[in-house]
């Protein structure tokens, strides 16, 4: 049989696991959320994205039982847990410094927590035995903190925050330590380790591919408000905002007023002289009223030639080449000073470039390759 879609969002039967009903959480004359509300189901990986001080931390704090909100609701499995102490919760807390006791051994600290609970001493090490394996740690279990890798310690705190069996755990910028290589090898161990699980995981980060890697969910977060909450493949092909646009990924930025036009199709106007550019919008536009089109480089064909056909057609010249291994991204300046970034991936085993700077080009893309945003 094949596997049914994991979108407990979209079935308005489901309860969720996590509820903010319209939370507010101020610090002194500082706002970090302002009327916040949020469901998060079970079973879900849910990322929580935006810059520095945007309230992401926040919010986990309020999960955590750290902070308190300063009005609104918070629930976990529908009981307000407002007046429940952070020891008495279901929840969890990983922190990025991984907090883990120097001197015990791997195997101590997993234990560290289900000991203070007072597990009977057979199941304690079944338990730990098993966390162990689930983290692939079974030879290390008897070592240092001091004695593994950064990454090994970051797996030995995911099994020591698992250990309890919480419903909620939150992973607060888990693999910020972690090398580039490392980072992208561990998000897809937590990914399994997640899914193995069943276990809740919400995770805070500020890094928008690790974001769109891991989780089911993202909520995009700017000044104490969630801007977008959707998938990772609508957040990144239908943003509903230049900000999550923006924020998520490369992408031109194009203004102008719109003029409908027939079946869905909205004619762009940019500054006098320019030609209009065709799109099709699913938002419904006033004649006149500001838009902006938002397109991904990889969506633009730059070609020597003038295309043949093409819903849009714009000529340039090439102002700047980066060469990333994968992609070449042009930076066209058309005549009128914009700059329209186009990519091209790298499928030659010797990378050549097909343009090269002063180099005038055509770029091109369907009416359908954008988004139109009214704000």
């Amino acid at each position: 049989m094949p596997q049914t879609k994991f979108a407990p969002w979209d079935d308005p039967n489901q309860k969720p696991l996590i509820r903010f009903e319209n939370v507010t959480k101020r610090f002194g004359d500082f706002t970090a959320i302002e009327a916040l509300t949020l469901d998060i189901y079970e079973r879900e990986f849910f990322a929580l994205l935006g810059p520095s001080g945007c309230g992401k931390t926040t919010m986990m704090r309020m999960l955590a039982g750290f902070e308190a909100p300063t009005s609104g609701r918070i629930e976990l499995q529908g009981q307000d847990i407002a007046s429940v102490p952070p020891n008495k919760r279901a929840v969890n807390m990983m922190f990025q410094s991984y907090a883990l006791f120097p001197h015990l051994t791997i195997w101590d600290n997993i234990a560290f927590g289900l000991r203070r609970d007072r597990m009977p001493k057979h199941d304690l090490a079944d338990r730990v035995e098993e966390m162990l394996k689930l983290v692939r740690l079974e030879q290390f279990a008897r070592r240092k903190p001091h004695q593994i890798s950064g990454g090994q310690r970051q797996r030995v705190a995911l099994a020591r925050s698992l250990a309890k069996a919480p419903k909620l755990l939150l992973l607060d910028e888990p693999l910020g330590a972690l090398d580039k290589k490392l980072r992208q090898d561990t998000q897809f161990e937590l990914m399994d380790i997640q899914e193995k699980t069943g276990t809740t995981f919400v995770i805070v980060t500020h890094d928008q591919e690790e974001a769109m890697t891991v989780a089911s969910r993202v909520a995009v977060m700017d000044q104490g408000a969630l801007m977008q909450v959707d998938t990772p493949e609508q957040i990144y092909e239908a943003p509903n905002s230049v900000y999550v646009a923006d924020f998520i990924g490369d992408v031109n930025i194009i203004a102008g007023t719109a003029q409908p036009d027939a079946d869905g199709v909205v004619m762009l106007n940019r500054a006098e002289g320019a030609t209009p550019l065709r799109t099709r919008s699913e938002i419904a536009f006033a004649p006149g009223q500001p838009c902006h089109l938002a397109i991904r480089p990889e969506k633009i064909a730059i070609s020597a030639e003038r295309p043949e056909a093409a819903d849009n057609m714009l000529q340039g010249k090439v102002m700047d080449i980066a060469y990333i291994g994968n992609l070449f991204t042009y930076h066209v300046e058309l005549p009128d000073g914009s700059v329209i970034k186009a990519q091209t991936a790298n499928t030659k085993r010797l990378a050549s470039r097909s343009f090269t700077w002063e180099e005038p080009v055509w770029i091109a893309w369907t009416d359908s390759a954008g988004v139109l945003l009214d704000r």
